[in-house]
């Protein structure tokens, strides 16, 4: 209760020093977020994980990370901040084309056996560790090119993260042009819509691609899925 409270009372920016993680407090959390995630914290991430939380204490304005264990392992904790807190620790390391040999053993090798045993069927692909979209979207263009090869051919992609922040992005489909650098320019060409503001440097992922994925929140340590739908491929790279 003493944490909800200094949650309730706490003003915005009246935290004029950092808070610091203690070695008990550290403990307590790490164990935690192996237990709900499966991600390892050892001791050297501890000045990482005191960094990243420190925007949830001034946010929550909570004064002491002991206040912040409290309030995040009770009921109101885990039901309003686990999300965030889990938002700030998830590390999503991800890029278009990414290993670009899966891509090409995906349509050289195994999609062309897969029509011939599934003729007229819909491949179903799910991105399991999607972060903010570069995968699915690089699985979109490339299985559109192998459409276009293979009249009749269709697919669908689910795209799963633990993380609601970068599956917000994903979803919005827009990307900085340093980013989709690794799209080769005719695929560029054919899947990006650049920005009305030539200046701004985005680009957007055309409607035809994002019609093909559908977006979920997973945690890979839940006993039950959700999945009821038939699944034929199963990308889970990191």
């Amino acid at each position: 209760m003493q944490a909800a409270r200094a949650v309730n009372m706490a003003e915005p920016g009246v935290i004029e020093h950092s808070a610091a993680l203690s070695a008990r407090d550290f403990g307590r959390l790490s164990r935690f977020i192996y237990d709900t995630c499966g991600i390892k914290m050892p001791d050297v991430k501890k000045t990482m994980l005191e960094a990243r939380l420190q925007k949830r204490l001034r946010s929550l304005g909570i004064h002491s990370f002991t206040d912040y264990c409290d309030f995040l392992f009770s009921p109101e904790g885990m039901e309003k901040e686990l999300v965030q807190m889990l938002d700030m620790v998830t590390t999503n390391k991800t890029d278009f084309f990414r290993e670009p040999d899966h891509f090409h053993y995906l349509t050289q090798t195994v999609l062309p056996e897969w029509v011939k045993r599934h003729p007229g069927a819909t491949l179903s692909i799910w991105s399991a560790g999607c972060s903010s979209g570069e995968e699915p979207y690089t699985l979109c263009m490339v299985l559109s090119e192998f459409a276009l090869r293979n009249p009749g051919f269709d697919f669908r992609i689910l795209a799963t993260d633990i993380s609601t922040r970068v599956l917000e992005k994903a979803k919005t489909a827009i990307y900085t042009e340093s980013q989709v650098e690794p799209v080769p320019m005719d695929l560029k060409k054919k899947y990006l819509l650049r920005s009305k503001d030539r200046s701004s440097g985005m680009v957007r992922i055309v409607p035809e691609l994002r019609e093909k994925v559908r977006f979920r929140r997973l945690n890979f340590m839940d006993d039950d899925f959700g999945m009821r739908e038939q699944l034929d491929i199963i990308f889970c790279r990191n």
